[in-house]
């Protein structure tokens, strides 16, 4: 007797094709603890492989990641490796440096020194610094970045949108003329109270108040 087909038949995990998310690890890091965590973690989603990255010691989705351990770390600021390897992953659209251990347990004895470079990191190579305690944690961290990049979260259409007060919105508008910042702003709006009132003001009334950038409001009555 032929088998009857049940349409009502859950289908088995196997019959199903997975979305899958790769985490792209450097072949240099094959022997680390990181990708031996990141194998044993991962689920069927994420899958981890192997290649000569040229940037970055990991790539996810469009996301660089350089990882340096501590002590790494301190010897790429004296070899110049890590200036490079910042300004090298911001070839991709997102990127961040992942910062393993505790720098204060090196046996470096210009801590101060060390510290202004952590923040010419972020103030100059604008590269953002991601803490982490362990090879555990960083896998926990690149596994967590996949699960983001696979299953994004819908979009708020709110989320931007900010409800400015009447006093934010009349400065708003004032700052919208070139060279009148918020300092300048509040002061026209403190002594003459409206917008109407600013800009029937004289040039000698304005400019007693702020000086050359009254300059600016001729244009009110200018011809476009």
């Amino acid at each position: 007797m032929s088998e009857i087909f049940n349409i009502f038949q859950k289908r088995k995990p196997q019959d199903r094709q997975i979305k899958k998310q790769r985490i792209l690890a450097d072949i240099r890091e094959k022997n680390s603890l990181v990708v031996s965590y990141l194998i044993e973690k991962s689920d069927r989603e994420i899958e981890v492989e192997f290649q000569h990255l040229k940037v970055g010691d990991f790539i996810i989705g469009d996301i660089a990641v350089e990882r340096k351990t501590a002590s790494d770390f301190i010897s790429s600021i004296f070899d110049k490796r890590l200036e490079n390897q910042l300004e090298e992953i911001k070839q991709y659209p997102e990127y961040f440096l992942i910062l393993e251990g505790d720098i204060n347990e090196v046996d470096f004895a210009n801590k101060n020194a060390l510290r202004g470079f952590l923040l010419s990191i972020i103030t100059k190579y604008h590269v953002p610094i991601l803490y982490s305690k362990d090879e555990e944690e960083t896998a926990i961290f690149l596994l967590l970045l996949a699960k983001k990049q696979l299953h994004p979260k819908e979009p708020n259409i709110r989320q931007n949108k900010r409800v400015f007060s009447k006093q934010e919105q009349l400065q708003y508008v004032l700052e919208g003329f070139p060279g009148i910042g918020s300092k300048t702003a509040k002061k026209l709006l403190s002594h003459f109270h409206t917008i109407k009132n600013i800009m029937n003001a004289s040039q000698d009334e304005l400019k007693e108040l702020i000086g050359k950038k009254a300059e600016i409001f001729k244009l009110v009555d200018e011809q476009y």
